[in-house]
């Protein structure tokens, strides 16, 4: 199964349209900065390739990311989005031993480029349960689908392991307004089961330029991963970021 971004965003744009009241408050996000990658231990097929690891022996590098997101908001308390984050780390070295990686084994030594793609869409609905003076605290759920995919090259040889899949995940919000204009945001998707987990959550600043622009900085963790027999990979990426509401 391929899904095309074009045609993600368009099945994305329509569902958004047809379930928004016209008297809804529309908001556009974006979101930017450094993606930095942590551990990223990969074993394909899980009983026969060989375990390794994009960051520490190939030593994987940080590069830009950016997000965009689109929404409504009616009767105060309801939202509906969508969502797209493209995510592509690359890395380049060499192990002591053979590697054998989905298709291919590549011998001890041979020096090797990587890339870990994450391209993640979702359409999120969230319901506000507390909206009262300085906080407002949201939960919701998650249509995710993700786009990965992993490859290996060099010597000649190449290998590309890709999966596309769904995944419900539970959203949640919190935002304490400890100022008039400032305020602390506490956002993400996240879920687990026996079969792995998806954790994508950031901690930021918040600060209100007017009614209709807000501006942010913070951290965010994207973490998570599967362990079944097609494929063992684990992965997590630190995100510095600054982001950009607004509202029309």
């Amino acid at each position: 199964m391929r899904i095309s971004v074009r045609g993600l965003a368009t099945i994305g744009m329509f569902t958004l349209l047809a379930a928004a009241p016209a008297f809804g408050q529309w908001f556009a996000d974006f979101e930017n900065g450094a993606a930095l990658p942590g551990y990223n231990d990969v074993q394909v097929p899980r009983s026969t390739g060989t375990l390794f690891s994009l960051s520490e022996e190939l030593g994987a590098r940080g590069t830009y990311f950016f997000r965009v997101r689109l929404g409504v908001q009616w009767k105060a308390r309801h939202t509906i989005s969508v969502f797209a984050a493209p995510l592509r780390v690359r890395a380049a070295g060499s192990v002591g031993r053979d590697l054998a990686f989905f298709e291919e084994t590549f011998p001890a030594g041979t020096p090797l480029a990587a890339a870990y793609k994450f391209n993640s869409y979702r359409l999120t609905y969230r319901y506000d349960l507390v909206r009262k003076g300085k906080w407002r605290v949201g939960i919701g759920l998650t249509a995710f689908i993700r786009d990965a995919a992993i490859t290996v090259e060099g010597g000649g040889l190449s290998a590309d392991k890709t999966n596309v899949g769904f995944v419900p995940l539970l959203n949640f919000r919190v935002l304490w307004r400890f100022h008039e204009r400032w305020g602390l945001l506490l956002d993400g998707d996240a879920a687990a089961a026996k079969q792995g987990r998806a954790e994508d959550v950031t901690l930021a600043l918040q600060y209100r330029l007017s009614d209709r622009v807000a501006l942010r900085a913070g951290y965010r963790i994207l973490e998570g991963g599967a362990d079944v027999e097609e494929v063992y990979n684990f992965a997590l990426v630190h995100f510095l970021s600054v982001g950009l509401t607004y509202t029309f």
